[in-house]
This record gives structure tokens, sequence and C-alpha cells, in this order.
């Protein structure tokens, strides 16, 4: 694990942003905090520590929860990807509760023994998505199976949004709210209606109160980065609370080597760049295999005290180079920010995104899992 490259996390952000978007519609119930992947990237061991205000977590795989419970995790969690069949009961006996959307997962339910350990489960519901999520006309007769099955509780149906983020016209949002809720209604006739109720991701939350039901999920907002530029100029023109989001994660390295290069030098693999004037280039080591991507090369810049620095040529596995001929006093392991805040500039996630054709979500669960994540409180520094 390198000391030379590093992610950064303040402190109190998480919570604040938590609370901001539960503030953005004064909503009053459970709030799931998302912290699949990583937690988006951040480091989930650290996360969940700063989510203090959080109230249930969610991940995608089985090995994500076991995780949660092995870092002595009490708070309820919730697996959103599929189990595997034949280790369903290590979901029970972890206390998990997790996504159920076939009814083969229930056979091998009906399978196992009954338990002191009560199965939790929670039906997804396909409204368009087409990823996970059982057909709105099956979704009665798989409830009627659950409620059925002795040491089996329906405790939550929920279901995601394909197009809210992404646009200005939430339509096909509220074509997907309304079946779900013609699915809600068949249940509450039925006397079936599990007690939590979800459908609310990051921009769900921040503009649509009746979509929060009685738990708001939601992923990126808690890491300070809005969904997407649509979502946040949706806000601004519904006259909503705009959350103030802070983001939480800083990506930062150290210069390795600087040298004097000559003018018509070629840099890096392939000679992509080619120095036009005598130059001064400083080595960093951080590449492809951190998650700083090869598309970022001839492309990116970073931050070096206050100042912009081009990445020169292909970015490496693991280093790259930035041109530092017009900066004065740079130094052998001075401070490098790749992501992030420094003096009065600034790189966000968004931009990055722009220079690697992606994404905020990709640029920062791409960075690797293998890096230090360092808690930051304030001006007390790093610890």
């Amino acid at each position: 694990m390198s000391s030379l490259v590093w992610v950064e996390l303040d402190a109190g952000s998480p919570d604040h942003n938590l609370c901001e978007i539960r503030g953005s519609n004064k909503f009053k119930g459970l709030h799931c905090a998302v912290v699949k992947s990583n937690a988006y990237g951040h480091g989930v061991r650290e996360m969940v520590s700063l989510l203090t205000r959080a109230d249930w977590l969610a991940v995608n795989s089985l090995e994500e929860g076991l995780e949660l419970r092995t870092l002595g995790e009490t708070r309820p969690v919730l697996l959103l990807g599929h189990v595997p069949l034949s280790r369903i009961d290590e979901a029970r006996q972890a206390d998990l509760r997790f996504v159920i959307c076939n009814f083969e997962t229930l056979q091998a339910i009906r399978e196992l023994p009954v338990s002191e350990k009560m199965f939790y489960l929670h039906m997804k519901v396909e409204t368009g998505t087409w990823r996970q999520g059982v057909l709105p006309d099956d979704a009665i007769l798989m409830a009627r199976d659950i409620a059925e099955m002795p040491g089996v509780v329906l405790d939550g149906i929920y279901t995601h949004f394909a197009n809210i983020e992404d646009t200005l016209n939430h339509q096909y949002a509220e074509m997907q709210m309304d079946t779900f809720q013609r699915v809600l209604d068949a249940l509450q006739d039925e006397g079936l209606t599990p007690p939590v109720i979800h459908t609310a991701c990051t921009a769900a939350a921040i503009l649509f109160a009746k979509t929060h039901f009685s738990m708001i999920r939601t992923g990126i907002g808690l890491y300070g980065l809005w969904p997407s530029r649509e979502t946040k100029l949706s806000a601004e023109s519904s006259g909503c609370t705009i959350p103030d989001l802070r983001p939480v994660l800083a990506w930062k390295t150290k210069i390795v080597q600087i040298k004097e290069v000559p003018a018509g030098s070629y840099i890096g693999y392939g000679g992509t760049h080619r120095t036009t004037r005598n130059s001064r280039i400083a080595v960093l080591p951080v590449g492809y295999a951190d998650g700083y991507r090869r598309s970022l090369g001839n492309t990116g810049w970073v931050l070096i005290a206050g100042r912009r620095a081009p990445v020169l040529g292909r970015v490496c596995m693991n280093l790259c180079m930035v041109d530092i001929t017009d900066l004065q006093g740079i130094s052998l392991e001075d401070e490098v920010v790749l992501l992030g805040r420094s003096d009065c500039e600034e790189i966000t996630a968004e931009m990055m995104g722009e220079w690697m054709g992606t994404i905020n979500y990709e640029v920062v669960t791409g960075i690797s899992s293998l890096l230090p994540r360092k808690i930051r409180k304030g001006a007390e520094g790093v610890y």
C-alpha cells in the first residue's frame, strides 16, 4: 500500500450531506445510505464510521454485507444485488436483508429449515429499468407466497428509476411511479403491504417528495456529488430547497522526481506529446492501476500549490508526468492534488469525468481500493 498516493475524507461532510438531502423536502422517515462498491470509492470502513445519522446501510453483494458485520456494524443492512441460492442462509445468519425478485430464490428458502433467525426480504418491482425486478403482474403472487412461508417476512418493497437523473423531462419516472403505485394498491387491498417502502435515489429524494414513502435510499449525494447537471437544474427550477452538497473526497499524491527535458523530447509511451521548449517535468507515482485513467494523458491537469500542471503524454500503469515549467518553487515530494481543492483552484469529479468521457460516479468508484483512505477533521489535519 503506497504512502505516496492517498485519499482524504472530510469528517464532517457525510452527515452534513445526509441532513441536507433530508432537509430539501423535510423528510422525516428512515434514511438508507448506499455504501456499495467500497462506498463509491471512498472507503467503506471509513464512510460507515462517518455516516452516523444514517438509519440503514445498503450494499450490492453478500460479501459487502458480511464485511459490514465483520466491522461491527449493527444497523440494518440491505443487499441490493443477487444473493447466490447456495448462500442465502449466510445472509439470514448475518441478519442481512436482501432483494427478492425471482421465484427460484423463494424455492431455495423453502428448502432450508426454519430458524430462530428470520429471512427479511425486500421485493423489487420491475417498473421500467429492466434490470433486477419482479414483473408487476407477478408481485402479488410473490407477496402471497412469502406471507405463507414460516420464518420469512416481506420487510420491504421498492423500485429504481431509470431516467430521473439525466433529463429535465421526468415523464418516464412518473410512469414508473404509477406502475409502482398500482402494485402498492393491490398489496394494500390484500393486506400485504410491507412496513418499509422505498423508491427515492438522491435525485428523487431532492426533486420529488412523493417518492419518499417510509425510507429514502441515497448514494451519490451522500458523497457530496450531484447525480447530474440536469438534476441540479431541475432542483433550481422547481423552487425546492437546494441542498448544500459538500464533496467528501480529495485524491492526492507527491512528486517523486523533477527533471529538465530538452525541447523536442517525446514524453511517455508512444511519444504522444513532444515538448516545444526546454521544459521542467514532474513525475507522479500514480497511474491507471490506481484509477487515474489513461485517457487523462494530454487532457487533464493536476494542482500543485494551487497552480495547474498539465498531464503530458500517456498515463502509465503506475506513473504519469506533468508540466511544471511555468511553476516556481516546486520541490521533490511536494503535495499534488489529483482531485479536490488546492488554494483557490479545484478539480471536481465532474470535471475529471469530462476529461475521461464519463460521469462522476465512475471517477470516484474507479479509485483503487488498495490506496489508503485518511480522515481529515477540520483544521486538525489528517488522522
